[in-house]
């Protein structure tokens, strides 16, 4: 995605803003994906390490325009990486086919606002601007609730993932 495409939405408490994240903000992302990962921790439900956030280990991915900054009312409020290709989750995969989400977090003073169903949104238009029949993520089979978001902003269950206990998931668009 270009530094200058941008997505905005507009939602009942205002309008938000999503566009790649320039290396400047590397440190943004870092903070929002480690908030999430901290506060997954402490309700006993660990999904990322937030030492992997360290922004030394995010920016090649930031550079490559991989993640996205969601603003609200000009405030970093939630990011997710978009990715083109998932060799190691969707081995089977025809290239071009889909666009991949992952790390899907947002800033804790955001819980409830639907936020994450925005940032689903935005990946979409942006896989089918770039002409993709999915979008495609995956999440530990084991999280009911997680499971349930997607749910509810149309993925469908494609396939468990062998190596893990992972669940696929695809969005028609």
């Amino acid at each position: 995605m270009k530094q200058s495409e941008a997505f905005l939405f507009t939602v009942a408490q205002g309008e938000i803003e999503i566009q790649p994240a320039s290396l400047a903000e590397t440190a943004i992302v870092a903070a929002i994906l480690r908030e999430a990962a901290g506060w997954l921790e402490q309700r006993g439900m660990p999904l990322w390490q937030a030492s992997a956030f360290e922004p030394d280990h995010l920016m090649p991915d930031v550079a490559d325009g991989q993640y996205l900054l969601a603003r609200w009312y000009g405030l970093p409020a939630g990011v997710f990486k978009y990715q083109r290709e998932d060799p190691l989750i969707w081995p089977d995969a025809l290239p071009g086919e889909a666009a991949y989400v992952h790390r899907v977090a947002i800033r804790r003073s955001y819980a409830g606002s639907e936020l994450s169903a925005v940032l689903l949104q935005a990946a979409a238009a942006h896989a089918r601007r770039e002409g993709c029949r999915y979008l495609r993520l995956d999440c530990e089979s084991s999280r009911p609730r997680l499971r349930a978001i997607y749910e509810r902003c149309g993925f469908l269950y494609h396939s468990d993932y062998i190596a893990c206990p992972y669940h696929g998931y695809q969005l028609p668009l």
